[in-house]
């Protein structure tokens, strides 16, 4: 539905961090990164909910901007994977962020 709205993503996962108690729907997209952080967040907010997704039913999501450290390396470690969906990472460290396990949609 994202992709479908125009914000084709780069990056697709869940993610559980130390940073964080929970799991995080992880987003990363160059028509994000144009605009500001709480911009982005609306905009993501707003294709969900024409999707009939409410914020109260939408997932707890973290939106980074293509240039991350974190992304940069997920891009370049697997972005020329032939298949990345249902991968599994997890135990390492990936860029400036140590995953505890994730689950891949996407990284292109």
């Amino acid at each position: 539905m994202l992709d479908r709205a125009g914000l084709k993503l780069q990056v697709l996962l869940w993610a559980s961090t130390d940073e964080h108690e929970d799991w995080r729907l992880v987003f990363a997209s160059r028509k994000l990164d144009q605009l500001g952080i709480g911009e982005a967040y609306l905009r993501v907010h707003q294709v969900l909910e024409s999707e009939g997704l409410t914020l109260r039913q939408t997932p707890t999501l973290m939106i980074f901007r293509t240039t991350d450290p974190f992304i940069k390396e997920l891009r370049r470690t697997f972005g020329k994977s032939k298949d990345t969906e249902g991968m599994r990472l997890g135990g390492q460290l990936i860029g400036d962020r140590f995953i505890q396990d994730a689950y891949v949609y996407r990284i292109a």
